[in-house]
């Protein structure tokens, strides 16, 4: 007679408590703290953000799942643009007791200023931008032939940059205009291309797979 153990699953982790390091905010889903004046220690927690709002029951394993993507992303990417990685382990810059809610879901990063925008890619109507489409035949001004279905495979994929929100308030959709006012027209035009390049080759690799990415955003 065979037996099988059960292996209980690790208690989500909600919100982190490093002493060793100075927070430095917490944001929907990541804890981060500083690590001397030139880094940040991000640590992905397990909490469960939907439409801008924190839940109170945290998925086991998110932290290290969204982690584990991150990494995968940055790593396939890799040589075509910088990033924000420094290589060092997490593991090192907290107490020695403090490592079991860094191990697998944290990097150690660059302290950098970030853009304050959202650089959103389309290639499929869907979400807030098929309900933009509904009211103005169009996203974010970005204008669109008539009668399309929702969640439609567009022609070729669009940018529709959004101003980033703080904590539990909702992204606003703006005109690339209004992104151009706001961080300069040379910058601007940098985001979109870059933005538009690394949705086009993701999309690909992962419909090779069986996998929709509907849209997607990235932060500069």
């Amino acid at each position: 007679m065979t037996t099988h153990a059960s292996v209980r699953p690790a208690a989500p982790l909600y919100e982190t408590s490093i002493r060793s390091l100075p927070l430095v905010a917490r944001g929907k889903v990541r804890d981060m703290y500083a690590v001397g004046s030139d880094r940040l220690l991000i640590i992905t927690t397990d909490r469960l953000s939907a439409f801008d709002v924190v839940l109170d029951d945290p998925v086991p394993g998110k932290g290290q799942v969204l982690t584990s993507l991150t990494e995968f992303w940055l790593d396939h990417f890799d040589g075509q643009m910088p990033d924000h990685r420094t290589g060092a382990d997490p593991l090192d810059v907290v107490a020695p007791l403090e490592r079991d809610q860094v191990a697998g879901r944290s990097m150690v990063v660059k302290r950098l200023q970030p853009v304050p925008i959202e650089a959103v890619a389309r290639g499929y109507l869907s979400g807030s931008g098929w309900q933009d489409y509904l009211d103005t035949g169009a996203v974010c001004g970005v204008g669109l032939p008539a009668g399309l279905q929702q969640s439609q495979k567009l022609a070729e994929p669009i940018f529709t940059p959004a101003a980033k929100a703080q904590v539990g308030e909702h992204d606003e959709n703006i005109s690339y205009s209004s992104m151009e006012q706001e961080i300069g027209a040379t910058l601007a035009d940098q985001i979109r291309t870059l933005t538009l390049s690394l949705y086009t080759q993701a999309a690909s690799y992962a419909l090779q797979r069986g996998i929709i990415i509907a849209d997607t955003k990235f932060e500069f």
